[in-house]
């Protein structure tokens, strides 16, 4: 019996490990991630290679280009968050974000990176209000700072679940007015308030606009005091119009349960019920961090 040809042929085998380091300064708060991806392993022939590299014969990696969509399932799923990249508006910045890595190590030296690595590996920061992210209820109160509302204390129950998107008139602010004429019903605890932003592509500018459309002080409290919304999604980088910015994060947040979802991507999403699913890093003591959300019809 030929028990070489028994022999299994060992898989290439792609692993992928993130490992996160949190700095939390009061304001703003910073993410450094490393991530990192491993070289792929040779074909492994027990009979004929000791486990060294350059002893074992490689097969040729089967290349492609990755399909990258916004859309999945047949229309039913959609990404509503937006990539991390350079050029995302920041709040009173006229120049957005910049690229963020701050250390590049590859296995070849791609973009004259150091090279010989094991593995893939980069460093990036980022301020934890950035792109599509969630804000805590110590974000606007030291007192639940100190307290530990922070996102881990998030409640994924509100996070996820059953939600309608609104089209907000393009000619207001979300008002109580406003509000009123959307005719939400009793009972839906998570709205996405689609607005103009969306319209005027403002997340997809870099220069800060601050005639965005957002809520004011008036429409915050009637929210709070006549609707049963938990979840607020909106499609800027703040919740508040400039000039009530602090006030209308104070009286969403003081109840500790409404959780503020900021910076969606909402072309393309037609106004109705869908099932929304927004996941935060857990991040123990940062009032906010960046979330994955998606829609599903």
């Amino acid at each position: 019996m030929n028990t070489q040809s028994m022999m299994p042929t060992w898989a290439v085998v792609l692993t992928l490990s993130l490992t996160l380091t949190l700095t939390v300064a009061t304001i703003p708060t910073t993410i450094t991630a490393t991530f990192s991806v491993e070289a792929p392993s040779p074909s492994h022939n027990p009979a004929t290679c000791d486990g060294h590299l350059q002893e074992c014969d490689l097969e040729p990696l089967p290349r492609a280009k990755p399909v990258r969509r916004e859309v999945y399932g047949g229309g039913k799923i959609f990404d509503i968050t937006h990539q991390v990249r350079a050029g995302i508006p920041l709040y009173k910045n006229p120049l957005g974000t910049n690229d963020s890595v701050v250390l590049d190590l590859s296995i070849n030296g791609r973009n004259n990176t150091p090279k010989g690595w094991t593995n893939n590996s980069k460093l990036k920061e980022y301020a934890v209000h950035f792109g599509t992210h969630v804000d805590a209820p110590s974000h606007s109160f030291d007192e639940y700072y100190d307290d530990g509302f922070d996102v881990d204390a998030m409640d994924l129950e509100t996070l996820n679940g059953p939600a309608l998107v609104v089209d907000v008139p393009s000619n207001m602010n979300i008002t109580a007015e406003a509000l009123q004429s959307l005719q939400i019903p009793k009972g839906v605890r998570r709205v996405i308030f689609k607005t103009l932003n969306t319209g005027r592509r403002l997340m997809w500018r870099r220069e800060f606009h601050s005639d965005f459309v957002g809520f004011t002080t008036c429409g915050a409290k009637w929210l709070v005091d006549n609707t049963d919304i938990k979840l607020i999604g909106i499609d800027y980088i703040t919740t508040g119009v400039l000039d009530d910015l602090i006030p209308v994060h104070k009286i969403l947040l003081r109840p500790r349960d409404i959780v503020l979802v900021e910076g969606l991507k909402l072309d393309g999403i037609e106004p109705g019920h869908y099932t929304v699913n927004c996941l935060p890093m857990r991040l123990p003591k940062s009032d906010g961090a960046p979330t994955r959300c998606i829609l599903v019809r």
